[in-house]
């Protein structure tokens, strides 16, 4: 029985190796990644759960998104809590400059583009009455777009920094090559 259940189990593992096809090595370039390119356009190949998979290539790291920068600027007069920078947030610890409340600033990203809709702001209060006795509400005032705008005008001028700077660094590469 054992002998069977092996050659069973043979014959389902090497069903799926296909036929020996020889190949022509002018037919296939040595470069790996147009090989590839050229399985995955002919649907041949497999990808574990996306692995190996580079997508758009359109990612933007925390060093060099002026928005979060920005935002990590503004907010750096109080102690953060969460900062997620593939999850586009920031969240600050309760903060309090010594009066009976407390607040807490969100900041999600919805966009990595330095724009008038790209973050949303929540700020929660925290009001205690006693040690154990706290409400806690949502403000939506003025404030909330304040630091909105104070962070999208701080991106804005890193963004700019960055502009010249690079225009500086093309141009010492293109005198330093000649």
């Amino acid at each position: 029985m054992k002998f069977i259940s092996i050659i069973i189990f043979s014959i389902l593992l090497l069903n799926s190796c296909g036929i020996y096809r020889p190949t022509d090595a002018r037919e296939i370039s040595p470069n790996a990644d147009e090989r590839v390119k050229r399985n995955i356009e002919e649907g041949r190949g497999f990808r574990l759960m996306g692995m190996g998979n580079k997508g758009n290539g359109n990612f933007l790291f925390a060093s060099s998104n002026p928005l979060w920068r920005a935002s990590l600027e503004k907010l750096s007069f109080v102690p953060l809590n969460v900062v997620d920078y593939s999850g586009g947030v920031i969240i600050t610890d309760w903060y309090s400059d010594n009066t009976e409340s407390e607040i807490k600033i969100t900041v999600r990203f919805l966009s990595n583009e330095i724009r008038s809709d790209a973050l949303k702001v929540i700020i929660h209060k925290k009001n205690c009455e006693s040690f154990n006795n706290c409400s806690i509400t949502e403000i939506s005032n003025s404030t909330n777009n304040e630091i909105r705008l104070a962070i999208l005008k701080e991106a804005a001028e890193i963004e700019k920094s960055d502009i010249a700077r690079n225009k500086e660094k093309v141009g010492e590469y293109k005198t330093n090559k000649n």
